[in-house]
């Protein structure tokens, strides 16, 4: 079964003939390349909605494994559990999250974005390493597409969690998380055809206590040992393979901004990725709009509402595009 069937019976399902339900078409852009594969990306619009939830209707359940700690991920609302932190940056800067459909506080990374990323940016069949796996979307969304999947997490709760609904959800491909420090696990991954992760935004929020934690770092710690850990990646991967980054800028405790996604980019250029694409994704205002007012008032600060999504090539762009075949 190829990639395309495969997602569109997982997301829609069949109708009482045994077809494939497919949605409605939206244009011939659209209908060929998911979205249209425009440097902005707009996470907001009702089909967007309605594809995320047709993913998390299939069982993704990312958030459990976190215990009581308050993850934030790409492509939704932001939750009051978050709303301090965002207010003492300034704008609102910490990754945006969604809320779980049925009212929960727990944030997943957005399922759709995924999906884009690795159609787009992956070979049919081929291997993703994620060096901050996190929850378990980015590898059940892999597997449902007929990729295979390897990350590494810090977190032996989460890594447990996420393996429990690989095995309900993808019996049949399982992704691989490994439990450990991607500074030591990276170099033992199996070769790539993509690198796609989201990496902890600095200090922003903790993750945990582990001096070898990035959360934990200052800036500039952070900073290097993030480079560090994109320079093991780039052995892992093969040549003429694409890279895919999800940063945001955030504030440093004075409310200036730190430059990560430009300290991002030249960590990327520094190990030989050339960089190719960014495409900025719209996100909710969430709670944005009751606190704007007294923010800008006192401060100028603009509220945020967008991440941006950074994308680079091992080698040459167009042979790349080559090895992904037909979307």
């Amino acid at each position: 079964m190829d990639v395309e069937t495969t997602a569109e019976v997982a997301l829609y399902g069949q109708n009482l003939f045994g077809e494939d339900i497919k949605p409605d078409s939206r244009g011939i852009i659209a209908d060929k390349f998911v979205v249209p594969p425009f440097s902005v990306l707009n996470a907001c619009e009702g089909f967007w909605q309605e594809r995320k939830r047709a993913w998390l209707s299939m069982g993704i359940k990312s958030e459990i494994g976190r215990g009581g700690h308050s993850k934030t991920s790409p492509g939704g609302s932001p939750r009051p559990a978050c709303d301090y932190s965002q207010r003492q940056r300034g704008d609102g800067a910490g990754k945006p999250i969604e809320k779980m459909e049925g009212g929960g506080g727990t944030s997943i990374f957005d399922p759709v974005l995924c999906e884009l990323t690795y159609r787009w940016f992956c070979p049919k069949g081929g291997l993703v390493l994620d060096p901050f796996a996190g929850g378990s979307v980015r590898g059940i969304v892999a597997a449902m597409l007929g990729m295979k999947y390897w990350g590494c997490d810090l977190s032996s709760k989460q890594i447990a969690a996420n393996k429990v609904q690989a095995e309900e959800i993808c019996p049949d491909n399982q992704p691989t998380w490994v439990c450990g420090d991607a500074l030591d696990e990276v170099p033992n991954a199996p070769l790539a055809d993509m690198i796609f992760s989201c990496p902890p935004y600095g200090d922003l929020e903790k993750y945990s206590d582990a001096v070898n934690d990035l959360s934990t770092m200052e800036y500039h710690t952070f900073i290097a040992t993030l480079g560090r850990i994109i320079l093991r990646c780039y052995k892992q991967l093969k040549n003429n393979r694409f890279a895919c980054f999800v940063v945001g800028e955030y504030r440093d405790k004075k409310g200036n901004y730190h430059n990560f996604v430009g300290d991002t980019i030249t960590a990327f250029k520094a190990v030989g990725f050339e960089y190719y694409n960014e495409v900025i994704l719209v996100t909710s205002r969430g709670s944005l709009p009751i606190r704007i007012e007294k923010q800008f008032r006192a401060s100028r600060k603009i509220g945020k509402t967008h991440q941006n999504i950074l994308v680079f090539v091992k080698g040459d762009g167009k042979t790349a595009t080559k090895a992904m075949g037909q979307i």
